[in-house]
């Protein structure tokens, strides 16, 4: 009895001990996430930029200028300034790609500045008042959401998405 005791009170100063765990957490995410976009985003071959799994489906460029612009929009008012990026406008692999890390910055810097501290500070974004936390959170699951389209523009031109080739046994094709 006196180790599990002494085990729960262990384990509960190391988690004391560490700084900013929910805003780490967050950081872990979108990373995963960002790395998992541009990676899209770069992989895709540049004439393929223009393919559609079907007529009423978004393109593979649509799909990336879209997660820029809408990255670029949100993040950019987390920071205090609402920016428009203009990627939909953009219209070579090169161009949509240097969009995409711009609002991948700026998504850097949003994601940087939290801290657990400000986690639950209220803002005012674009759906109304939110959570700093919050509002981070739902960037990173619309993106996650754009990214999982683009993965699957990917396998249907016989490439391997990036999330899958960290898995083992993923990426293989039998």
């Amino acid at each position: 009895m006196k180790r599990l005791i002494l085990s729960l009170a262990f384990s509960a100063l190391a988690l004391c001990a560490q700084d900013n765990v929910l805003s780490n957490e967050a950081r872990a995410a979108w990373n995963r996430t960002k790395g998992n976009i541009l990676g899209a985003a770069e992989k895709m071959p540049a004439d393929a930029y223009s393919f559609k799994p079907t007529p009423e489906s978004m393109s593979f460029q649509d799909l990336v200028t879209h997660t820029a612009d809408a990255g670029m929009g949100s993040c950019s008012m987390f920071n205090g300034e609402a920016k428009k990026l203009g990627a939909a406008q953009k219209t070579t692999k090169a161009e949509i790609v240097e969009a995409l890390k711009a609002a991948m910055a700026e998504c850097d810097t949003a994601y940087g500045a939290l801290t657990d501290a400000k986690a639950s500070e209220m803002f005012e974004s674009r759906r109304g008042p939110m959570s700093r936390m919050g509002a981070l959170y739902q960037n990173t699951i619309h993106l996650e959401h754009e990214y999982a389209q683009m993965a699957v523009h990917i396998r249907l031109k016989g490439l391997v998405p990036p999330s899958s080739e960290r898995r083992p046994g993923m990426g293989k094709k039998k």
